[in-house]
């Protein structure tokens, strides 16, 4: 099943939101994703794949902004490198096991549509992000979710 719409998450002390933005048009290249399913899910993705960016591990978590696929899958070469946080020992460029692809900051969402919002939104209980024990970093969602999540996000604040 093809999907046009993800979301990835970023740890905002990491790499944050700002980060991705402050790249402008070149974007930046999603590295080290290491769960199998999640690299699985970035092959599928197409350059102007449209991607809720969602910042993790704070006391808030929450999905700040939008960006879009400007370049499809490809290795990950920070497993290679011995002195990267990502790096594999079991990988080698003659069989690489990791890729990431590049993306590239639209916009900021008006407001943070935290966890605690998606659970409390009805018509959304099956996105994958709130499924208990969920930890991939990178996933699809539905256009029904991305369509309620960009309208509770773009009218806050207009009430």
């Amino acid at each position: 099943m093809a999907f046009k719409h993800w979301l990835m998450k970023t740890e905002p002390d990491v790499f944050s939101f700002g980060d991705l933005q402050a790249l402008g048009t070149q974007g930046t290249f999603w590295e080290g994703v290491r769960n199998y399913q999640a690299r699985n899910f970035m092959r599928e993705m197409r350059v102007g794949d449209q991607v809720l960016i969602y910042h993790s591990s704070t006391k808030s978590p929450a999905i700040v902004g939008l960006a879009r696929v400007i370049q499809e899958s490809q290795t990950d070469l920070s497993q290679f490198d011995v002195n990267s946080p990502y790096f594999d020992a079991k990988a080698s460029p003659e069989k690489p096991r990791w890729e990431g692809v590049m993306v590239q900051a639209t916009q900021a969402l008006k407001s943070p549509v935290s966890l605690q919002d998606l659970r409390a939104w009805p018509g959304i209980e099956d996105f994958i992000l709130l499924r208990k024990g969920n930890r991939l970093s990178v996933m699809p969602v539905t256009a029904k979710v991305l369509e309620i999540v960009l309208k509770h996000a773009m009218m806050a604040g207009d009430e």
